[in-house]
């Protein structure tokens, strides 16, 4: 596939680019955004062919779990088969922001999708790009890091075509990405742990939930 690079403002994203994307979007296809976590290949998580593309665009393992973005709490709770406490203290506490909260995926979510897990990893986004997205398609989204499996993940639009030209159907390039990326946890097991740690540091996940 040929891959489109279009520029966008990442605090004001032009309209006309948030619709191009949500287009190909729901035609199935795959798209690499900026976020407030470096950059993410977005796509439909309930098209299954479109997570096949995610698959394939980054040469991941298909026995590894792909993140949603999501609106607010509310469009977490429809995608989890039940939510602890942990996990409305961390959200009120953390988001939006750059913390992904693993989670039991409901039955509406596709098993392919956890990874055959039964597990579901959310997040709710700072980044005007991927919230204008969200409410443009009234869903959530399919977001991992846009690399290569195994490689660094691309903090500019130009690297991430570059990098993943001839694998994803559009790029949004809004500049550069800064930071460490989202930290992740796991609070499905009695005791919660820290997946990957990167903007929000471990001891404030750990202050967050000390009366838990």
């Amino acid at each position: 596939m040929a891959t489109d690079l279009v520029e966008v403002d990442a605090e004001e994203p032009q309209a006309e680019a948030i619709e191009r994307a949500a287009a190909a979007i729901r035609r199935g296809k795959v798209v690499a955004i900026p976020t407030d976590a470096l950059y993410t290949l977005v796509a439909d998580p309930f098209n299954l062919r479109a997570v096949a593309g995610v698959f394939r665009a980054k040469g991941r393992e298909i026995h590894r779990s792909l993140p949603l973005l999501v609106a607010d709490v509310i469009a977490a709770e429809d995608l989890a088969s039940e939510l602890n406490n942990r996990f409305f203290i961390l959200a009120r506490r953390f988001w939006p922001g750059p913390l992904t909260i693993i989670v039991p995926a409901s039955a509406r979510v596709p098993l392919k999708v956890t990874g055959n897990t039964g597990r579901l990893a959310v997040r709710q986004p700072r980044a005007k790009i991927a919230n204008a997205l969200i409410a443009a398609l009234n869903q959530p989204l399919i977001s991992t890091s846009a690399n290569i499996s195994g490689s660094p993940t691309c903090r500019s639009g130009i690297d991430v075509f570059g990098t993943m030209d001839g694998r994803v159907d559009l790029v949004l390039d809004g500049g550069t990405c800064s930071g460490a990326g989202a930290t992740t946890v796991d609070i499905t097991e009695p005791y919660w742990k820290i997946i990957r740690e990167g903007a929000i540091e471990e001891k404030e996940i750990a202050e967050a939930l000390q009366a838990t």
